[in-house]
């Protein structure tokens, strides 16, 4: 039933079960596991076809509020859906039955505008009874940090960072990230990306830092997977 509340385990299973609002928070789970759904509930056929021709944030909302039940309601879902897909994502017929949907569209041009969006909302929502604030740590090699920066930039409680190997993007997507300003702050680095994620995953399991909210942007955390 779509109104049955999801719980999420650790791939590792050495941690209790969370809530969609906790695993999101939280990014990887404590035991380094990722966090998945334990089910994933089915669409009926009649259900898909009542689809055809309903737009892009109606679709969306129609999915995801399986996976936020009980943490977030249907309006303030709706609402966020409507926010975060504010473009066009066209269907472009190719042959016969066979049709391309275009991922282009965000406002960095690239597919991962569509999860980094949904994602942001939904932490800013979760973090609205929350004090302080929350740090996101971001790894990229080009198309992440633009549409991770872009997709938190001006989000109220949350601060962006993200880290990119100096010599490794494109002028493009370097403009992308380091133009914004505001609730981002990007890093060069003189390296690698796996040199990048090593200073991501450093981070988190510093005892130093435990004082600042982190939690990750990056394909670990759920908050991508399930708007993708």
């Amino acid at each position: 039933m779509a109104d049955e509340p999801i719980l999420f385990y650790s791939t590792n299973r050495a941690v209790p079960r969370a809530g969609l609002r906790a695993a999101l928070l939280q990014g990887q789970a404590a035991d380094k596991g990722l966090f998945m759904p334990e089910r994933v509930p089915p669409i009926a056929p009649d259900e898909l076809a009542a689809l055809a021709g309903r737009s892009y944030p109606e679709i969306a909302w129609f999915v995801l509020r399986r996976f936020t039940a009980g943490t977030l309601d249907d309006a303030r879902l709706r609402a966020l859906c409507e926010d975060a897909y504010d473009y066009e994502v066209p269907l472009e017929k190719v042959a016969g039955r066979r049709w391309l949907m275009r991922l282009d569209r965000g406002p960095t041009a690239s597919f991962k505008d569509f999860a980094a969006r949904m994602m942001a909302r939904w932490m800013s929502a979760f973090m609205a009874g929350d004090e302080g604030e929350l740090v996101i740590l971001t790894a990229t090699s080009g198309d992440t940090g633009s549409a991770v920066a872009h997709a938190y930039h001006g989000v109220p409680r949350v601060q962006s960072v993200v880290l990119f190997p100096v010599a490794e993007v494109s002028a493009r997507q370097r403009r992308q990230m380091t133009t914004l300003g505001g609730n981002v702050t990007t890093f060069a680095v003189d390296g690698k990306f796996d040199d990048c994620q090593a200073m991501v995953k450093r981070a988190f399991a510093d005892p130093a830092l435990t004082g600042i909210r982190l939690s990750s942007a990056n394909s670990i955390n759920i908050g991508r997977l399930l708007p993708q």
